[in-house]
């Protein structure tokens, strides 16, 4: 009910989306570009080398740890009849499959992807070359491949418990 209104106030009176759009206009040239300018300007090459160094280190760094500990806190426990593995390069070649499940003679993937305060893992999906990817894998292994989403080293989609569990029971 509250937008059927504001939409008719807005459209009825247009002068105040010309007013919302001006102020709009004064906050960036006068107060965002001069700050940005004034950030740019000052801007190091060690700034540069220091944030190279956070991504490259310290986050990738952090990511281990997380995926670490998704697997051996989180789905190792759960699961204790089946063993984790690392991936090995030739799965892992672009980031597709973190870990492989063993079960019998076939095989899961597990995916860990991080949950950011601005992503929603609900909204996420498989890039056209991750989905070929997870195919060749159940192609080659006879399991499918699950997404976990990882929150501070925790299993933050707990619906994929479920799934995963399903998928030993079908391969076993």
């Amino acid at each position: 009910m509250g937008n059927i209104i504001i939409n008719d106030i807005l459209r009825n009176n247009p002068q105040i989306i010309t007013e919302l759009g001006e102020r709009l206009h004064e906050k960036i040239t006068e107060v965002v570009i001069p700050e940005w300018q004034a950030a740019f300007s000052q801007l190091t090459l060690q700034d540069c080398i220091d944030y190279i160094y956070n991504l490259t280190i310290n986050r990738t760094f952090d990511g281990f740890l997380r995926e670490k500990s998704v697997v051996n806190d989180g789905l190792a426990k759960i699961f204790s009849t089946i063993t984790f593995e690392e991936s090995n390069p030739e799965l892992d070649h672009a980031g597709d499959i973190d870990y492989v499940a063993k079960v019998g003679s076939k095989a899961l993937g597990i995916q860990i992807k991080p949950v950011t305060a601005k992503a929603n893992f609900g909204n996420y999906s498989a890039t056209e070359r991750m989905k070929a990817s997870f195919a060749d894998f159940e192609d080659k292994f006879g399991g499918k491949v699950f997404v976990v989403f990882s929150l501070d080293g925790e299993i933050a989609n707990k619906e994929v418990i479920l799934e995963i569990k399903k998928e030993i029971e079908r391969l076993s």
